[in-house]
């Protein structure tokens, strides 16, 4: 199976754009819009087919090793490529005390979908872009293996992005994303005409680098008009307080979607918040991308 034959996935594209019927957002004139990127494919949901597609085309059928931790969408969606595009996929995760473990149910679906599984320390997993490194896990992988990032996140994944942005020019007036590695925000702003927010959904600040640096590496410069908010990450990633669940709850008995906590919800709280706060004038129409679906649903 050639792995740039990609068009036999059938992806949704371009994803609905669904309006959202919510008096919080309504009240303070706001026109609330749901980009339902978590429909474009059923195993590759969301910013993963946008981040992927590119990748997997450059891969051109070869092994692919690439990183995550233990509840990564990103190494899922990438043995589920594997599995459906005919190529091997090795995923690094993050940890070596799980390497004795019973698998969560994310790891097992990678498994199942003939992943190989290498766990390693926090140390060489902070070291993960270290040419060494990298070297030493290429070492042990398949002939050939080709490497992507974290989080699928480089340059492809940025361009790839980009169709994303496009596919709300006029449609909406900011688009907002939760933000784990960044590269969704870099192309997605890259592609947008208006106002793009990011919500990052880890702790530490460091986000707005990453997103400039991306943004360098796969168009030689800035682009778009972006900011992020990092007030929403809820204690960390994977941390989900109570008070975000009790959002998340609420919105699905509005609205009868089931709400992603890790990224989504996160990003919508903090649409609320900002919209309790003023931060959109009246008459603005306000894209949330839903880049994936909860555990099980997808």
């Amino acid at each position: 199976m050639n792995a740039l034959d990609l068009s036999r996935l059938r992806p949704r594209l371009p994803s609905p754009l669904e309006p959202v019927a919510d008096e919080r957002f309504a009240r303070h004139g706001l026109t609330l819009l749901l980009k339902r990127d978590d429909l474009i494919h059923p195993d590759l949901p969301g910013n993963k087919w946008r981040k992927l597609a590119l990748n997997l085309r450059e891969a051109a059928g070869r092994p692919v090793l690439t990183f995550g931790g233990a509840y990564s969408n990103h190494l899922r969606a990438t043995a589920a490529a594997g599995r459906l595009l005919g190529f091997p996929t090795v995923g690094v995760v993050r940890g070596d005390e799980l390497a004795g473990r019973p698998l969560n149910p994310s790891l097992a679906r990678c498994a199942a979908d003939g992943m190989r599984l290498e766990f390693v320390d926090r140390a060489t997993y902070r070291a993960k872009n270290d040419p060494a490194t990298v070297a030493a896990l290429l070492e042990r992988a398949p002939a050939g293996a080709y490497v992507v990032p974290e989080g699928g996140s480089n340059a492809l994944a940025v361009r790839g992005c980009v169709e994303l942005g496009r596919e709300l020019a006029g449609r909406a007036d900011v688009a907002a994303v939760a933000c784990g590695t960044g590269g969704t925000l870099a192309g997605l702003a890259a592609g947008f005409e208006g106002r793009t927010l990011g919500v990052p959904v880890l702790k530490g600040g460091f986000l707005g680098g990453e997103v400039r640096a991306l943004q360098e590496a796969a168009f030689g410069g800035p682009r778009g008009d972006w900011s992020l908010d990092e007030r929403f990450h809820g204690g960390g990633y994977a941390r989900v307080p109570p008070v975000l669940t009790e959002f998340a709850q609420n919105f699905e008995a509005r609205h009868g979607l089931a709400i992603e906590r890790l990224y989504v919800a996160k990003m919508l709280y903090g649409l609320m918040i900002l919209a309790d706060e003023g931060a959109f004038a009246p008459g603005t129409r306000i894209a949330a991308v839903v880049t994936g679906a909860p555990e099980g649903t997808a």
